[in-house]
């Protein structure tokens, strides 16, 4: 079996087409005719997840963030991504991303979000001109909720420790929307689609100044989206059943911000 082989299998996931243009999803590093030996799945290609690669025989990472994302000027042993890099070649380890291919499919990053809140009537918050792909979602809560009961409802179905909001609304919400990752930017389209609530990631301090009944619930980057490596690996694991498939052993301690 060839790296390209495994590639495809997440292709027809999440085609390289639909990915955003600033974006960098697909091969980043390696020979896609190489022979794969193993596929390791994480969340960020980390030199950490190149040594666990290199250690458990597998040739191929596969991640949801992108190794090589902005351009690159240099490459200087010292730098986490440019380590990463270092010990991918010098390892012959091949690394694979899928990103906005992956945040743009029903069955992946805000979808995900989406099913663990059980909302109903699920739709696409920015629906792509097929009507088939896109980013963010909206549906229903399965009851209308109070501020302070969404709150605890959406960190229970995260298992969050803390979230950050905007002023807690006073009418029940029942419509939410949602994207996984950086989505300050969709926070206008939230409220066109009459959303109470919009749930993302990275928002910035200003954004938090709301309408009235309309809130912003920030659960942070990692959390939203980390779902998307269980989603990858039972994709790869259920086409090769008989193939070597590994998720990070270090993925419960991926994330790189820290809560005191």
């Amino acid at each position: 079996m060839r790296i390209k082989d495994i590639t495809a299998v997440i292709e027809q996931f999440a085609p390289l087409g639909i990915q955003e243009q600033w974006d960098n999803s697909g091969l980043s590093v390696g020979d896609p005719d190489a022979e794969a030996t193993g596929v390791l799945v994480g969340f960020d290609c980390t030199p950490e997840l190149i040594d666990e690669a290199i250690a458990t025989g597998c040739n191929l990472v596969v991640t949801h963030h992108p190794l090589i994302f902005r351009g690159i000027m240099g490459i200087h042993p010292g730098r986490p991504v440019d380590d990463a890099i270092i010990k991918a070649i010098r390892g012959g380890i091949a690394v694979y991303s899928a990103h906005t291919t992956a945040d743009k499919v029903a069955a992946g990053v805000s979808g995900a979000m989406a099913r663990r809140l059980m909302l109903g009537d699920q739709r696409f918050l920015c629906a792509d001109p097929s009507g088939n792909t896109g980013l963010g979602m909206t549906g229903y809560l399965p009851r209308p909720m109070t501020a302070p009961e969404a709150i605890d409802y959406v960190k229970n179905c995260f298992d969050l420790k803390a979230v950050r909001t905007s002023r807690p609304i006073e009418t029940p919400i029942t419509k939410v929307a949602l994207c996984g990752g950086s989505g300050g930017s969709m926070i206008a389209d939230a409220i066109s689609e009459g959303a109470q609530l919009y749930i993302s990631a990275d928002i910035s301090y200003h954004n938090f100044f709301t309408p009235e009944g309309f809130m912003i619930m920030d659960i942070g980057h990692f959390e939203s989206e980390v779902e998307i490596t269980e989603i990858l690996f039972s994709l790869i694991r259920e086409k090769f059943a008989n193939f070597a498939v590994r998720k990070s052993a270090g993925l419960g301690s991926a994330n790189p911000v820290y809560y005191y």
